[in-house]
């Protein structure tokens, strides 16, 4: 059918029109940058690679990891040379303890900016009776393989990503305490968040989450809320771990505990799963807590909810 030319003009004014909404839409869609991936699944296997090594290196040095031992260094030493590998900027800091030397890792990734750091910690450091499987190399392979995930995905976040591995928090949070003391008060003001877990893995676990910074602390129950695990705060071992250092200081802090020797109650039994009556982690500061002492369910999911928050905060 022909057009008139009147029609024709009308059909041509909305053909104009339509072609400019388009390219603004497109215009729009270009200037608008893109969000970051979704955090990748943090694969169990990886994790519970790294506490098989933990357990050997303690098996090969009396049983522990503990500060100023044997098993601690090889433990540092073992966790930067993966960091080393993937890419990392490692420093190893070196403090005293009860007359021992102890040493704080600290892993920086490439890019972002340094005026916003996002930072994931734990102590590495076991107590002298036992090889420190769950407590803590729960927190400690879980932070390890979400670094490596980081390189592994080649990340660029708009924000600058630090891990850490902290020594001697066994004698009174020691290595993280020497490390914020030391920070110069800029350095301080930069850091945004810091995440620390400690204790990730207990055999009949709960799921506890910090309720420190409110943003943190929502981006973490979100993430369980997403699975529909329900969680309650963590009060047990509030103040106990590394966090403290950081929050005296003014930095904004977060993290997530599976209990430890404290019992489950019957409603956390009803909604959690696990054992009654019976303490999270009965193996807690003890020569059982081996790589037989992880409950792999709640292993994976804070393994996977430390990416998570990773990816979250950092964008």
């Amino acid at each position: 059918m022909k057009l008139s030319v009147s029609a024709r003009a009308v059909v041509s004014g909305a053909v104009a029109t339509a072609m400019l909404l388009a390219g603004g839409a497109v215009a729009d869609a270009a200037s608008t940058p893109p969000r970051p991936a979704a955090a990748p699944d943090i694969p169990l296997a990886g994790v519970k690679a790294h506490l098989s090594q933990l357990q050997s290196i303690a098996t090969a040095n009396g049983g522990n990891r503990a500060h100023g031992r044997p098993g601690y260094k090889a433990s540092i030493d073992h966790i930067k040379a993966k960091l080393d590998a993937a890419g990392y900027t490692t420093t190893v800091q070196q403090f005293t303890a009860s007359g021992r030397t102890g040493y704080n890792l600290i892993a920086d990734w490439p890019g972002g900016d340094a005026n916003q750091v996002v930072m994931a910690g734990s102590h590495l450091d076991s107590v002298s009776s036992g090889p420190g499987i769950n407590d803590n190399g729960s927190g400690s392979a879980a932070v390890l393989e979400t670094a490596l995930a980081v390189s592994r995905a080649q990340y660029k976040p708009a924000k600058h990503l630090r891990f850490a591995w902290w020594g001697a928090e066994e004698l009174g949070l020691v290595g993280s305490r020497h490390y914020v003391n030391r920070l110069a008060t800029g350095d301080r003001s930069r850091i945004g968040a810091y995440l620390n877990f400690d204790m990730i893995g207990s055999p009949n676990p709960g799921y506890f989450v910090y309720d420190d910074d409110p943003a943190i602390e929502k981006t973490f129950k979100e993430y369980f809320s997403g699975l529909g695990v329900p969680t309650e705060i963590e009060t047990e071992g509030d103040g106990r771990s590394d966090h403290a250092p950081f929050k005296s200081a003014g930095v904004p802090v977060g993290g997530l505990f599976t209990g430890a020797s404290r019992t489950k109650t019957a409603a956390q039994a009803a909604k959690w799963g696990g054992t009654a009556g019976r303490a999270f982690d009965r193996c807690y500061h003890s020569s059982c807590d081996t790589t037989a002492n992880i409950d792999d369910t709640a292993l994976d999911r804070n393994s996977d909810a430390v990416a998570y928050a990773v990816w979250e905060l950092s964008e």
